[in-house]
This record gives structure tokens, C-alpha cells and sequence, in this order.
């Protein structure tokens, strides 16, 4: 096996960012992924971490899946196909405004409008735990094939993707711990996924019946799965793994 991409989401559901090498740090998430989440106007946060249904977000706004972005220091920038560039600052409450008009279009009316962006002291992730996720290019394949068209990856939100595997075996990887380079982490459990998924990441609008054709061809709606960083260690694309 080997690793084949490192991705990373600066705001949670808003942009993707690929990496050639990170550090991983026992028991964080990946390095400023989902470092911000934006609350929508119904949000009941807690302190802290807080679960998905609390934040603006691909499964009830497909639009979003359409941004890049670039993290650079404190500041973020987004691209869309159909909205101008945007760099602020998520941190900066002057700076909410900017995000709010730029983000607005890609809202559906019917659905809780995003209202603030938040942060915690760990990644937003969908997880309770500060997690990784960890997916692999076969399993990908293996659903194009179901569906009958190519899927991009950018639909799964993954942090790391491994490659020279059979099509979900991840799932046979839960409570084993796998090394990626210097850093080794235990997976965990699998990821259930959303209608996020469904939603083309070039165009931002459905057009593929991912979920229906999991449940259909294997019977549940699990893609990749989520690990916990057990040893710290650099790693970098093209790098081995291998299950310890």
C-alpha cells in the first residue's frame, strides 16, 4: 500500500485543500482540517466539539461541494465556479460579513441560513473523537463501476487516500493499527455517509445516486473509515503503508 493523496478542509463543508506532507500528532486530527466550522441560524452549539447537524454544510447545501480553498497563515481563501475569490480571516468577527454575502448564494433559501463561524480546540470533524479518515482508491473504483460512472474523490471529504488495496478493505482494518510513513495510526470504525456525497465537486449540483447504489450493491452507506493518530510522524505522498 501507499499513500496516494493528503487532503485537508480549513472550514468544515466550505473548500478543499490538498497537501504533498503533513505532521500527524498523536491524538489530533489532521493539521488545521475543519480548524473552523460555520454555525447555521438554528445551531445549538456546546463547547467545544459539536455534531454536524449544527453547521451549514454539503448534505442540505450541495453548492458548497463546488469550493476549493487555500489556507495561508490565519487567513482563507475560497473559489467557486460561480462566485468571485474570496481571502478572509475566520477569525476576525469583521471579516464575517465578507464570508456571509460571498457564501449566501450557495445557500438554498428553504434550509437554515449560515450565521457565524466557529472554531474548537481539535478539528470540527463529524467524528466525537479528534479523527483522520482513511480511504482508499480501490473502494472508489469499485463504487464507479456500481454506478456506472467515474466519481471524483473530492465527494468523500477524505483526509488520506491509500492506494494497492482491495476495494473496502478498510473496513477489515477496525481496532488494527496501520503505519503511513513516520506516523502510525488505529482505525477506528467505519464512516457513514451523507447526501453530501451525491453532489458533483466540479458543479456543485446531484448527479450521482451514491448512497442508493452502496445500500443497493453492499448492503449499508459506509465509505472509508476513521483512525485515531496513535505515533506521531511525518508523511508525504507516495510514502508506504502497512498494517502493524
Amino acid at each position: 500500500m501507499h499513500l496516494t493523496r493528503i487532503c485537508r478542509h480549513p472550514i468544515k463543508a466550505h473548500g478543499r485543500e490538498d497537501l504533498a506532507s503533513v505532521l500527524l500528532s498523536a491524538g489530533a486530527c489532521l493539521p488545521d482540517d475543519r480548524r473552523w466550522a460555520v454555525a447555521h441560524e438554528a445551531a445549538k452549539l456546546s463547547a467545544g466539539w459539536s455534531p454536524c447537524n449544527n453547521f451549514h454544510r454539503g448534505a442540505k447545501a450541495p453548492a458548497l461541494m463546488a469550493i476549493t480553498a487555500e489556507l495561508q497563515g490565519d487567513a482563507v481563501t475560497l473559489r467557486h465556479p460561480d462566485r468571485p475569490d474570496l481571502t478572509f480571516r475566520p477569525d476576525q468577527a469583521e471579516d464575517l460579513s465578507l464570508f456571509l454575502d460571498w457564501v449566501a448564494p450557495l445557500s438554498p433559501p428553504d434550509r437554515a441560513q449560515p450565521a457565524r463561524i466557529v472554531s474548537a480546540n481539535r478539528g470540527m470533524t463529524d467524528s466525537e473523537f479528534p479523527s483522520v479518515s482513511v480511504l482508499t482508491t480501490a473502494s472508489l473504483d469499485a463504487l464507479s463501476e456500481k454506478l456506472g460512472q467515474t466519481i471524483s474523490a473530492d465527494r468523500f471529504r477524505g483526509n488520506l487516500w491509500l492506494g494497492d488495496t482491495r476495494p473496502f478493505a478498510e473496513f477489515d482494518w477496525i481496532g488494527r493499527d496501520i503505519q503511513i510513513g513516520a506516523a502510525i495510526l488505529t482505525v477506528k470504525e467505519r464512516i457513514t455517509r451523507c447526501r453530501a456525497t451525491m453532489a458533483n465537486p466540479t458543479t456543485g449540483l446531484i448527479d450521482a445516486d451514491t448512497l442508493g447504489t452502496l445500500q443497493a450493491a453492499y448492503g449499508h452507506k459506509d465509505f472509508g473509515v476513521y483512525a485515531i493518530v496513535k505515533q506521531s510522524g511525518m508523511i508525504a505522498v507516495s510514502d508506504k503503508a502497512k498494517l502493524l
